[in-house]
């Protein structure tokens, strides 16, 4: 069957047929309420227990918070009851990798055809939302399949979080973000190299028209990147801010790659929304951000699974030496930035260790610097707001998707209890319960 036909003036229209077939109708909208109650709830607004909480999803969104006697349900009315358990809204991790592995590294990955890792993305989806993350920021991958995960996603097709997609990465010839592996034979190279005006702002309007909701760039070199030094600066203000002032014209955010302090600092002058990583930090890059409102996504718990397993899994010597030289920087620098107020958010880089394992770092955010509370928000409402999506997730309020999960203790006291997330619920339906 033909999908679309051409008009004779060159615009597309969807055939008849393909609506007669189902093709590329939306789901059907939730058409039933469901009431949640337990015994506490952690409110990520102002970083308070409510006890005994009564939460009202209609159509996937919460229409109504209380606290107290549930009402009486009738027939048409759903009815989650989690005795003994804390609720909290469904964690947002800003910064993975759906469709890598951390467990195939260095050139074991050019084992395996293209399609694999879009296969791979199906399982690492449905780990990380059955481990309490329903909103992810997905911050570079491979034909598009960031887009495909969360088309199949919403089509119900697999389960999954709620997808951020920033598909291909943009960066410069030999950078970070280039293919730097293979020799000049191969005249291999990133689908997204951009250098120059009029490319980078063709790559912003390309990526937005194959289903980018945000834009990442690679600002400094990396630790998994072949032949380029984590500090050093790729990318110039200039270059910087004509990706910026496109894609905020379009109104997606841009998160920045970026390790080196000049490189940071020519990030925020160029105005981009994040910086990830952030391993190098002066006190004057912390101000700038700060000033600027720029959120530091800062990954801190991956140091220890790339030094211990990283070898066994095919990473290259080259990156475990950067690692080495680069993870307790990066986690003095983390304590800087929380020490003196800058906003610091949830982001793993999910790949670099195994997915479903996200939540190892609220932890490691509590023992460099944050109290559990702010290790809370950082993976709630201040993840939505630097997302941009604080209307729809980041805490449980009425107007917000239905996104609850549960645990045993208090999470406000012991962040560490959410690697064993007991119950998620995404749009007001259950994907895990193994209370």
């Amino acid at each position: 069957m033909r999908m679309f036909d051409i008009l004779k003036n060159g615009r597309w229209r969807l055939c008849a047929a393909a609506f007669t077939a189902g093709v590329f109708l939306a789901p059907a909208a939730y058409a039933d309420t469901v009431i949640v109650t337990a015994d506490h709830m952690v409110d990520t607004l102002n970083g308070t227990v409510t006890d005994n909480p009564v939460v009202t999803i209609t159509d996937g969104r919460i229409v109504s918070v209380s606290s107290g006697a549930a009402p009486e349900t009738g027939d048409d009315i759903r009815r989650v009851d989690l005795p003994g358990m804390t609720i909290l809204p469904g964690l947002i991790d800003m910064h993975v990798h759906l469709t890598g592995l951390a467990e195939i590294g260095g050139y074991r990955m050019f084992q395996y055809t293209d399609a694999f890792w879009t296969v791979a993305g199906v399982a690492n989806a449905r780990a990380t939302v059955e481990a309490g993350f329903t909103t992810v920021r997905n911050l570079g991958s491979s034909d598009y399949a960031d887009v495909a995960l969360k088309q199949g996603i919403e089509r119900a097709l697999v389960p999954g979080p709620r997808i951020v997609p920033a598909t291909y990465a943009i960066g410069v010839t030999g950078g970070h973000c280039d293919n730097n592996f293979l020799p000049p034979s191969y005249d291999a190279k990133s689908e997204a190299l951009a250098e120059g005006k009029a490319a980078l702002r063709a790559r912003v309007r390309e990526h937005r028209k194959y289903g980018a909701e945000v834009i990442k760039i690679c600002a400094t070199g990396g630790v998994f990147s072949k032949g380029t030094t984590v500090g050093e600066q790729q990318m110039s203000v200039d270059e910087i801010r004509d990706v910026v002032e496109i894609a905020h014209m379009l109104g997606m955010k841009v998160a920045a790659h970026a390790h080196g302090n000049e490189g940071i600092k020519a990030a925020i002058r160029g105005g981009v929304d994040t910086i990830e990583h952030a391993s190098y930090l002066d006190d004057e890059a912390i101000r700038m951000a700060k000033e600027a409102g720029v959120a530091f996504s800062m990954d801190i718990y991956n140091t220890e699974y790339t030094l211990a397993e990283g070898e066994k899994n095919g990473v290259l010597e080259e990156s475990l030496a950067k690692e080495r030289q680069v993870g307790g920087i990066q986690r003095e620098s983390f304590r800087k930035a929380v020490a003196a107020g800058a906003t610091v958010v949830f982001g793993s880089d999910a790949a670099i260790f195994p997915h479903g394992h996200n939540a190892r770092q609220l932890p490691v955010m509590v023992r460099f610097g944050m109290t559990p509370v702010q290790a809370l928000q950082a993976a709630t409402s201040k993840a939505a707001r630097a997302l941009g999506r604080e209307g729809d997730v980041g805490a449980i309020a009425a107007g917000r998707y239905g996104d609850i999960i549960a645990v045993e203790g208090d999470p406000t006291r012991d962040v560490g209890i959410l690697t064993n997330v007991r119950f998620v619920m995404k749009g007001g339906e259950v994907v895990k319960d193994a209370r």
